[in-house]
């Protein structure tokens, strides 16, 4: 059994990736940003939860996603917040005048050290069109939050990816991370 005070073996490293070998384990680390992305839970004045399309390569097909992005990788010092804020503001053209951090946790702890940081933003504005940086081709969908469920389900069936944290955010609009409901 691998064990964390064994020595690390760098067996790729890149410019985005490096891929570690500690005793018989494999695993992929970020090559920068702390190993820390964020996912933007973002609900519209008009009540309309804020949903992200993109094409994605590892699965080499569309995903739904709430928005999303790195923490730390345009400015090393950025907090959490201020990062889901810039995020949020790239991706979707909508920003917010309040970050909460809710949760921080792991992605997939047997083959990554990445972790997602919940973050709600609030008090939203719309700033722009949203559609991410040179190198993304995002598509913004404001789905109203009493049909995103179904909406969801729907894009399930039309051949899309979604993913699995989405349900993790459309829970937390709603409550608190004790179960409480959300005033």
């Amino acid at each position: 059994m691998s064990s964390k005070t064994e020595p690390a073996e760098v067996m790729y490293d890149g410019k985005y990736l490096r891929m570690i070998r500690r005793g018989t384990w494999e695993y992929a680390e970020r090559a920068h940003a702390g190993g820390l992305a964020a996912i933007i839970i973002a609900v519209t004045p008009q009540d309309n939860i804020v949903f992200v399309e993109q094409f994605r390569v590892p699965l080499q097909a569309n995903t739904i996603e709430m928005p999303a992005g790195l923490v730390g990788d345009i400015h090393a010092d950025e907090s959490i917040e201020l990062s889901a804020i810039r995020e949020l503001e790239e991706e979707t053209g909508w920003t917010a005048e309040h970050a909460e951090v809710l949760l921080i946790g792991p992605v997939s702890s047997g083959s990554t050290n990445e972790r997602i940081a919940f973050v709600r933003a609030t008090g939203l504005t719309k700033v722009g069109e949203g559609g991410g940086d040179g190198d993304e081709n995002i598509t913004v969908h404001e789905v109203p939050r009493t049909q995103a469920a179904a909406w969801l389900v729907q894009k399930l069936g039309e051949g899309y990816q979604l993913d699995a944290k989405l349900w993790a955010g459309l829970w937390m609009i709603e409550h608190h991370l004790d179960g409480a409901p959300r005033a």
